[in-house]
């Protein structure tokens, strides 16, 4: 079982962003299985699930705030953590693993301070691990936002983040 990693960055949630929530999680409110589009819909808002917004959807929906973050946590879809303005992903599917998307991901590590699911604290990156992204002929492979980059060595990593630093 993953340990759960929660932020130590400041919720910086708007006024017009939790009307915004509240009224769209009314309108939810009455479907059947209504957990899972609130939490999209939260996350489609704020972008990730801090437990501020998990404590919202609870309080409209009327259902336990464990409710909400046993879903939350649950689903791979959901973040409980800020994503970065440039979103790292190294895909460490069987494919990418053994061409080496290990040592590039160790490499991006080390390069941004990060561990996996981590933000740096300038928001500037996030790094996460993936599984197939469905590009197993470019192996290993990485994105950054919709920018993808395959057949990577660590040697690259330098390179192609310092494009995202400027």
């Amino acid at each position: 079982m993953s340990k759960i990693k929660l932020t130590t960055v400041r919720f910086k949630g708007t006024t017009e962003q939790e009307k915004k929530l509240r009224a769209e999680l009314r309108a939810i409110k009455e479907m059947p299985g209504n957990l899972m589009p609130a939490l999209q819909t939260a996350q489609e808002i704020y972008g990730y699930l801090p437990i501020e917004v998990q404590k919202i959807v609870a309080e409209e929906l009327n259902v336990p705030l464990e409710e909400v973050f046993g879903v939350a946590t649950f689903y791979s879809q959901f973040s409980l953590n800020p994503k970065g303005e440039h979103a790292v992903a190294v895909c460490l599917g069987t494919a990418c693993y053994v061409k080496g998307s290990g040592d590039v991901f160790n490499k991006l590590a080390a390069e941004l301070g990060l561990s996996d699911g981590a933000t740096t604290s300038d928001g500037k990156f996030s790094l996460c691990s993936t599984r197939c992204i469905g590009c197993c002929g470019l192996a290993p492979v990485m994105t950054i936002g919709d920018d993808v980059y395959g057949k990577l060595s660590p040697a690259d990593v330098p390179g192609i983040l310092a494009k995202y630093r400027d």
